[in-house]
Parts: C-alpha cells; sequence; structure tokens
C-alpha cells in the first residue's frame, strides 16, 4: 500500500476539483523542500513553478521550514509526579508529562525555531481561528514501554504523514513529517523514562501532535498564524472490553462524513457532531455508533475507529473484509494499514503462520444488509474494530432498525483473527513474543 499522503484528486470536472486545487497551490507556494514526489501520490505531485517577476521572487520567498535541529531546550523547575497504575488520576485522561513542543508558524516568515519547554496552557486571543472556524487537526500516537524494557513507537511516520494531510485539508501550514517525528522523539526520550518507568511494562503514554489555527482575526478566510504542539498524556487501559463491543447502527437522519467532505482527515470537525448521537448510544447500553452512509446503508466506521467483518461468501470463501478509501469517507487508520499488511503476510493461501484456516482479504464498499445475510445464514464469523485509541477490539453484536446482529466470538470474548491480529501487533508495539526486533517497532532512546 502507499504511505498514507495527500488523497488523489478526481479529475472528472474541474470545478468539483476546487479543494484539490487549493491543497496543490498551497504546497507548491510554501511546501518544505523535503515534501517531494515520494511523499505524495503520483496524483498530487507538486505542479512545476511558473516563472517569476523579480517582484514575484520577493512576494513568493522561500518561507523558513519546520527544522527540527534548532530547537530550544528549556527544562522544568517544577516536576510533576506521576500517577500510579489504576489511579483515577491516570484514568483521568487529563495529566500530562513534564514538557510539551511547540512550533509556531507565520505566513510572512514560516516556521520559527521549534521549543521544548514545560507543560502548561497555550494562550490564544478570543478571535482565534480554531476557536470559531474548526482549523485544527491532530493525530494519535503512543509510546509503549516494552517487556523486553525498552521505550517505543509504532509506525510514527505514518501518523506524521497524515498529519500533513490533514493540515492541508484544513488551510493549514505544510511541514516535513521527517521533522515532526524528530520532534515527537525528542518529548518521548525526554521524559519517557520518569513517565513510563522500566517497572511498568506493558504500560504506554498517548502521544497527542496538533495543529492549530492561531490567528486572532475572524475573517473567514486562510489562517495567517499557526501552532504546533506535542503533549505527553496518561491514559488507562483500553480496548479490552468485557464480552465485546457492542454497537448501534446509525439513523437515517445521522451522517458521520460524506464523498467530497473531510472523512478521510483527523480534522476536529470530524469528531464534535458525533458525540450528542455517541452519548445517547452509551445511556442505552451500546459503547459507540456503527456509522452508516447513504440510502444502501454503506458501513464506514464504528466510533472513531475502522472497522472488520471475517464472513464466509455463498460460495464458501473466507473472507477479512473493511471498507475501501475511495470515497474518502473513512479514516486511512495506521492500525487498519498494518491489520490488513499482516494479514496478507501471515493469513493468505501462501502463508504458514498460524493454524487458521487462510482467507481472502478484501477492501471494498459493503452494507449492513451484507452483515445482516450474512448473520441469518450463519456464515458470520467475527467482527471487530481498530484504532489507536480502542487497539483490536472485537465485536458482539450490532443493533440495526429494531433488530439485534449477534456476532459469534468462538474464543469466548474475542474472535480467533482478531485474537491473532492483536497478539501480532501487541508483540510490535511492546517488544515480545519473537517481535522484538520488528521494523515498525521504532526504539527511542533515553535520555
Amino acid at each position: 500500500m502507499a504511505p498514507i499522503a495527500i488523497t488523489p484528486p478526481n479529475d472528472n470536472n474541474t470545478f468539483t476539483d476546487l479543494t484539490q486545487e487549493g491543497i496543490k497551490s498551497a504546497l507548491r507556494k510554501n511546501a518544505p523542500s523535503q515534501i517531494n514526489a515520494a511523499s505524495l501520490t503520483t496524483a498530487t505531485t507538486l505542479p512545476p513553478p511558473e516563472p517569476a517577476t523579480k517582484a514575484q521572487d520577493v512576494v513568493d520567498a522561500p518561507l523558513a521550514e519546520l527544522d527540527a535541529s534548532k530547537v530550544q531546550c528549556t527544562y522544568t523547575t517544577a516536576p510533576r509526579s506521576v500517577p500510579a497504575v489504576g489511579s483515577a488520576e491516570m484514568a483521568s485522561q487529563k495529566v500530562c508529562t513534564d514538557h510539551m513542543i511547540q512550533a509556531k508558524w507565520t505566513v510572512e516568515s514560516g516556521w520559527e525555531a521549534p521549543t521544548l519547554q514545560p507543560y502548561g496552557p497555550i494562550s490564544l486571543a478570543p478571535t482565534a481561528s480554531c476557536l470559531h472556524y474548526a482549523t485544527e487537526c491532530f493525530e494519535g500516537m503512543k509510546l509503549y514501554r516494552g517487556h523486553d524494557g525498552k521505550l517505543r513507537l509504532f509506525r510514527p511516520d505514518l501518523n506524521c504523514n497524515r498529519m500533513l494531510m490533514s493540515t492541508n485539508r484544513i488551510a493549514l501550514p505544510a511541514f516535513p513529517p521527517k521533522e515532526l517525528l524528530k520532534l515527537v522523539i525528542k518529548l518521548c526520550a525526554t521524559d519517557g523514562k520518569k513517565w513510563l518507568p522500566k517497572d511498568r511494562p506493558g504500560q504506554f503514554l498517548y502521544i497527542r501532535p496538533t495543529m492549530i489555527a492561531s490567528d486572532p482575526a475572524l475573517g473567514v478566510e486562510r489562517p495567517k498564524e499557526a501552532l504546533l504542539f506535542v503533549i505527553l498524556c496518561c491514559f488507562g487501559p483500553m480496548g479490552s472490553t468485557s464480552g465485546g463491543i457492542k454497537l448501534l447502527a446509525s439513523q437515517d437522519d445521522m451522517c458521520r462524513a460524506w464523498p467530497g467532505g473531510f472523512g478521510y482527515a483527523k480534522v476536529g470537525a470530524n469528531y464534535g457532531p458525533s458525540l450528542v448521537a455517541q452519548g445517547e448510544a452509551r445511556k442505552m447500553g451500546y459503547h459507540q455508533i456503527l456509522w452508516l452512509f447513504g440510502d444502501d446503508c454503506t458501513i464506514t466506521e464504528a466510533g472513531a475507529s475502522n472497522f472488520f467483518v471475517v464472513w464466509r461468501t455463498k460460495e464458501g470463501k473466507l473472507q477479512l473484509i473493511t471498507a475501501d478509501l475511495n470515497e474518502r469517507i473513512v479514516l486511512d487508520g495506521v492500525t487498519r494499514r498494518s491489520i490488513l499488511e499482516l494479514a496478507r503476510t501471515r493469513l493468505t493461501s501462501s502463508s504458514t503462520s498460524t493454524d487458521l484456516e487462510t482467507l481472502e482479504i478484501v477492501e471494498r464498499k459493503f452494507n449492513i444488509f451484507e452483515i445482516e445475510e450474512a448473520a441469518r445464514e450463519g456464515r458470520l464469523v467475527e467482527a471487530f474494530a481498530s484504532g489507536t485509541a480502542w487497539f483490536v477490539a472485537p465485536i458482539s453484536q450490532i443493533h440495526f432498525r429494531g433488530k439485534d446482529i449477534e456476532v459469534p466470538m468462538v474464543k469466548g470474548d474475542s474472535g480467533a483473527y482478531a485474537d491473532v491480529l492483536k497478539g501480532w501487533l501487541k508483540g510490535i508495539m511492546w517488544g515480545s513474543d519473537g517481535m522484538e526486533g520488528h521494523e515498525w517497532g521504532i526504539v527511542i532512546d533515553e535520555q
């Protein structure tokens, strides 16, 4: 699969390509030199620059790029205490580590030198663009304390590439993804040793890189100022829902994402509007919404996670199926991508990694009626959701239009395929089960 990058444009009609043309124009004007054809899909390589007059040369002078080598470090003089494992304080998702990364961008000069500084509040004008126009995007990553004593990141390059795509979707500035990754590693190396001590193997910190438009102007236009920051936050255990996740299928008056929108980008506007329905679903005893789209009830995501199902076709072929990315209404999740790659490598007819029956890997548009039919005919094998937060979460039930679709879990609390895929991923993330040296696990040198 190609690297997560800018989503290809639809060339059917010039007037339907305004968003993609705007993204390309912004990249052409101020894209960092480290962003090249290898970083982008073939459909979105940068157009050649147009000849410029001397006046244009002044106006379009290259802006300063984000450069992690210029980071200025100021260490805290008031260290924060580390919450106890299992404490309410840790589970509150409010406690962050001692330090954070910040970097400011302006349209006049580009990126200023980033800083590593004590964690603390951010000052914003009440008129800041992000507070009014949803000019905000973020990533979700984890720093793991391995069972072998090492600190690891899991495929962080994919998160940094995806964040570049998200920033461009909402008119925020470009940056070299490798420089963002260096800043993430710097913060993890600074705070990881204290906040994930070696006597806490199997624990993690949540990493939240974020970019907001800090431009203090109420005009509805491209922001002229932005702030990038990275924080590390304590989280309690996630992804271990006893009895499996129960999903409530979305109703006809509910829509999470749509073609031509921004469902494929990790922007704040994807999440806020979904919280009302999610809250009501939880009151009814369900964990998340299974988001459907259109009259045919196409399956998109489960809450904020990608959705997978294992079933047999009517011809008896076993398949692992998930929604494709063609309509840009589904997030290209890092865990999703990793599951597909592991499954293709280890669970297809050419693999011998397990004693499980081999299956076909399918990415295509499918709907809730197909799942309903498969369950009725005894062809539904299992289903699960995947994401950085929930990890790999088995699904036990889907409620759709007044009826419950019961999903088998042959291992009691999981399906067999979800269980083995989760085990492989855990081995990579926490350095265990023979996965210690896997290329997806990036070891952090602790300070």
